[in-house]
């Protein structure tokens, strides 16, 4: 019941949060994409961190009942959470850019002209990465390659959150500098911490679960 009220509330505080957190930041401009544009980062950035908490705990000697069939289906998502991030990132960008109304292209402008290697840089990773590299069966099963991918993808949007805020805030001042990556590594021991100690006081596997002994032998 818990999980059920939690993916309502979330479904619609998603969008309305990134609306006033984010998007308002710039206030002259606005997206009918906006909410699905944050909404597609999250779901990728919470797939990659799922699988690389799951290769540390099976490299620590637990869930080994997740075999490399369990892996790629996680792999395969990741594959098309990047996918949708970044077609959700060319409609809103093809749409604005071609219509040329100057209080919708100036978000564009703004980071093109001043932030040009970063924006684009980003865009690059989140999309070439996966699409190159995750294309293959085995590369979904390879935990060296995954660890790596997870790693550049989780940086890609970690970059992708900092276009959205830093142009409206700093403006053409903003850089990638101590305090930014400071901050990173922070929130990412604080999460850490957080999800570790907290899956210490619950058992790993369902028990009872009609499809349990299902998933314990699922195979592709």
């Amino acid at each position: 019941m818990k999980g059920a009220l939690f993916l309502v509330l979330f479904g619609y505080f998603s969008s309305t949060s990134s609306w006033h957190w984010i998007m308002s930041i710039d206030a002259h401009w606005f997206s009918t994409l906006f909410g699905w544009y944050v909404f597609g980062g999250m779901w990728c950035t919470s797939m990659t961190t799922i699988m690389l908490v799951i290769l540390y705990l099976k490299k620590q000697g637990y869930l080994q009942q997740v075999n490399d069939s369990h892996i790629h289906d996680v792999g395969k998502w990741i594959f098309a959470t990047s996918f949708l991030w970044s077609y959700l990132f060319f409609s809103q960008f093809m749409l604005y850019w071609y219509a040329n109304i100057p209080e919708e292209v100036i978000y564009y402008d703004f980071r093109i002209e001043n932030y040009k290697f970063t924006y684009w840089a980003m865009f690059m990773v989140n999309f070439i990465v996966p699409m190159l590299i995750l294309m293959s069966r085995e590369a979904k099963r390879n935990v060296g390659i995954l660890s790596v991918v997870c790693l550049i993808i989780l940086l890609g949007h970690w970059t992708d959150v900092y276009m959205l805020i830093t142009p409206g805030t700093m403006g053409e001042y903003g850089c990638i500098g101590f305090i930014e990556i400071g901050f990173l590594l922070l929130f990412a021991g604080i999460f850490t911490f957080f999800v570790l100690n907290t899956l210490t006081k619950a058992p790993l596997m369902p028990k009872n679960h009609p499809y349990l002994d299902e998933s314990k032998h699922h195979e592709i």
